[in-house]
């Protein structure tokens, strides 16, 4: 007990022996040494103002300028409230503290008897198993998260960081010497060596596995969560967001992925998880994994009927009627965590089933129908596996019925062997799903209607997401209409959308003539692909000139010739800036 006494006795406070343990001011210290004092006289709790009113003069309310020294010694752990119901001091003023009971904490007296913290890292012994070995690691991010709110939430003190700094320092050491000491091969060690992971990767991985294990509410999952654990300020959290962002080496070497979903702001937020194959060798070390994931791009040559598309513009590139882009948001929520589990909860949903959805996007040539397909399945980070369906006559002619199954057979078998999820994606659908044929007298009608019939089946038991464009609605058989949950109408753009999209498309660096202006554009009625292809052809026109400039005049000329043309019948690229 000399250190209690010597802390009690010292008139220099800053001389006694556990000062510098403290890492606390001389005032701070003073309220220590008072408590303490109280507490050898069987004062377990003190009002923060009786304490305070004895330290200093209340009178002329001196006693108040040091409230904030006793939420410091809150915050670094060596004072505590006595109260039912403690409020979380990183979110109160100092103020609120005043009619505060507080008394010693368990880890200032266990620091008065023994002359050390009490941090419990202190025996340096092998790891007798993996386990043991990530008990330590997830240890080492709770410090990482302790740090991480003391650094938003505390701005007046530092001493606070200091003290749980200096305790993952000696974690971190003991974890490297008790790895050292360790003959069996510990397979998350072993693993961060052979990926070379600089310290700041390391720390993201352990958090994201650390939410596999707790299965708690995926607070750590978050891209702004992941940056605040390794970043020390401001700067620092820029520099960081490489580390998360798409290119970077995690993301590229297939160790993490995220999911995109919409917040309550209308913006898209990332979730970040550990991709599986390397979840299951962590957790399962043992287990040897007989079957790989294949890629589809690495066995999409073996068939000759999917086009494989890798989207490269999402929603927000795209320009939609409002209802239209207010269907396709909610359509995206089905993958957002908590709809999921209400939908499983109602019995609704299956839990192990991904989006299911059957979808018609339909409206005239043009009004981008294909590209939204292409742009939603890059915000669902899907690929997509497109099928022409005006080819299907000339391919199948005679085998109608075996070779509609081939499509969706093929379609699945590429599921499952790349243990994946695409989007199915069949385009320009409409003999597909046209009215079928009553009183059939011809042959080919006759295999028409087979072929609808066993796509109508396919559509029935499709499981996942599947999109169908064509341009008429009314044309569609009932049956069909009744087996797709979405119906997504495209209509040709009003001037305001018109507007965005010359704005979108127009070149960025190109010069204009003085008068060009683009809100007369606007007035003609034109689809987004007439007027992607416009800007397209007469971008070649001027750029062939030998002082190229564009003028309001060559715009009104290639619009007049599109128009001729009858151009709605041509196929769109949809409403991208391309």
């Amino acid at each position: 007990m000399k250190i209690l006494v010597d802390f009690l006795q010292n008139k220099k406070i800053e001389e006694a022996q556990i000062f510098a343990q403290l890492k606390c001011s001389v005032n701070e210290a003073l309220i220590l040494k008072d408590l303490s004092k109280k507490y050898m006289e069987g004062q377990d709790d003190v009002l923060v103002r009786e304490l305070l009113g004895e330290l200093y003069d209340d009178a002329g309310f001196e006693h108040l300028s040091h409230l904030q020294e006793v939420k410091i010694l809150l915050e670094l752990g060596w004072i505590h409230q006595q109260s039912f119901t403690p409020v979380k001091i990183s979110e109160v003023t100092p103020l609120e503290l005043l009619n505060t009971a507080v008394g010693l904490s368990p880890s200032f007296l266990k620091l008065l008897q023994d002359g050390a913290p009490d941090i419990e890292i202190l025996d340096i012994k092998p790891y007798t198993d993996h386990l043991e070995y990530l008990q330590d690691q997830f240890f080492r991010i709770e410090l990482y998260q302790k740090m991480s709110t003391i650094r938003q939430n505390v701005h007046e003190h530092s001493l606070g960081i200091d003290r749980v700094q200096h305790k993952l320092q000696l974690l971190e050491q003991r974890i490297t010497q008790r790895v050292e000491q360790t003959t069996e091969k510990l397979v998350l060690d072993k693993f961060f060596k052979q990926k070379k992971f600089q310290m700041k990767e390391e720390v993201i991985f352990l958090a994201l596995l650390r939410e596999e294990y707790s299965a708690t509410d995926a607070s750590l999952r978050e891209m702004n969560t992941l940056i605040d654990l390794i970043s020390l300020d401001e700067y620092d959290r820029i520099k960081n967001r490489s580390l998360l962002e798409d290119g970077s080496s995690l993301l590229n070497d297939g160790i993490i992925d995220y999911e995109e979903m919409l917040n309550p702001f209308g913006g898209i937020s990332r979730a970040f998880y550990i991709v599986d194959e390397i979840l299951q060798s962590i957790i399962h070390p043992h287990k040897n994994k007989k079957v790989r994931r294949l890629k589809l791009n690495a066995v999409i040559d073996e068939q000759d009927i999917f086009e494989l598309i890798e989207p490269d513009t999402s929603l927000e590139d795209v320009v939609l009627a409002k209802e239209t882009q207010t269907t396709l948001e909610n359509l995206m929520r089905q993958v957002d965590k908590e709809v999921v589990g209400r939908l499983v909860e109602w019995g609704i949903k299956d839990k192990k089933s991904g989006i299911d959805a059957r979808i018609i996007f339909y409206g005239h040539a043009g009004t981008g129908k294909t590209m939204t397909a292409y742009s939603l399945a890059k915000s669902l980070k899907r690929q997509v596996l497109a099928f022409d369906c005006s080819k299907i006559l000339s391919m199948y002619v005679g085998e109608s019925e075996k070779n509609v199954r081939k499509i969706f057979d093929t379609f699945y078998d590429l599921c499952e062997k790349t243990k994946s999820e695409p989007i199915l994606l069949l385009n320009e659908a409409d003999q597909f799903l046209g009215a079928r044929s009553s009183g059939v007298s011809s042959g080919s009608e006759q295999m028409h209607n087979q072929m609808q019939n066993i796509f109508l089946e396919q559509i029935e038991n499709f499981k996942g997401m599947l999109i169908a464009t064509t341009n008429l609605l009314e044309n569609i058989d009932k049956a069909f209409s009744r087996r797709f949950n979405y119906k997504i109408e495209f209509k040709k753009p009003d001037e305001a959308q018109r507007l965005q999209l010359w704005k979108k498309m127009l070149p960025v660096n190109a010069p204009y003539d003085d008068k060009f202006d683009v809100k007369e554009l606007a007035k003609y009625s034109l689809t987004g692909g007439q007027i992607s292809l416009i800007i397209k052809n007469t971008a070649y026109k001027v750029a062939v000139t030998d002082e190229p400039l564009f003028t309001f005049d060559d715009f009104v000329s290639e619009i007049k010739r599109e128009k001729d043309a009858n151009f709605d019948s041509e196929k769109s690229m949809g409403f991208l800036s391309k």
